[in-house]
């Protein structure tokens, strides 16, 4: 039996942070994943400067609702889940994806939350599991599923190499060459070829 296993922003959706980054002006919050491999050094980077900048959930829930998937993103979603079980792995947050993932059709989404304080503030942010991609894919397998994975960002490496077979998509030149044995693709319908044969 099998499951994919996507990443969100980069794969399916815009990166939340850089659209927030442009729409604020605050350009250091164009890091994301793609640059920083320490998800928790990133996190209390990015929280330091909402706080310096007296932004919080109700600024960034603004600017997420005028994000659309990519183009092609609920086609080619669409038609992945009638050749699989499909769910979405990401380090984003349930207060973030909740509208994104209405415009993708509803698809199940594990992701982590964040702490608010009653004026907004985000506080800080709470980790489903450590290693949250890695640990639910072995999860995943103890259960009798073959992972395959799809990625764009360090934070993906390790539950592509973890499965069956993984995947880049859209990734950095960096990554790309750094892991030269990972398939990479630009075009969605490049990618559902990939999958396919791997199922």
């Amino acid at each position: 039996m099998n499951i994919i296993c996507l990443d969100l922003e980069g794969v399916l959706v815009p990166e939340i942070w850089i659209a927030f980054a442009e729409a604020t002006g605050i350009k250091e919050l164009r890091r994301t994943t793609r640059d920083e491999p320490d998800y928790g050094k990133l996190m209390t980077w990015r929280l330091n400067l909402l706080k310096e900048h007296k932004l919080g959930i109700k600024e960034i829930q603004n600017v997420i609702s005028g994000i659309d998937p990519l183009p092609g993103a609920k086609r080619f979603l669409t038609r992945l889940r009638t050749m699989s079980q499909t769910v979405i792995l990401s380090d984003t947050f349930e207060e973030f994806a909740l509208p994104l993932m209405k415009k993708l059709g509803m698809p199940t989404i594990f992701c982590n939350s964040l702490t608010i304080g009653p004026d907004g503030e985000i506080t800080g942010y709470k980790l489903r599991t450590q290693n949250t991609k890695l640990t639910t894919v072995r999860a995943l397998q103890t259960i009798g599923y073959d992972t395959i994975a799809v990625g764009d960002s360090y934070n993906d490496l390790e539950m592509i190499y973890a499965g069956k077979a993984g995947f880049l998509f859209r990734s950095t030149p960096a990554i790309i060459a750094a892991n030269p044995e990972i398939p990479s693709f630009t075009e969605y319908s490049q990618l559902l070829r990939a999958i396919s044969e791997a199922l």
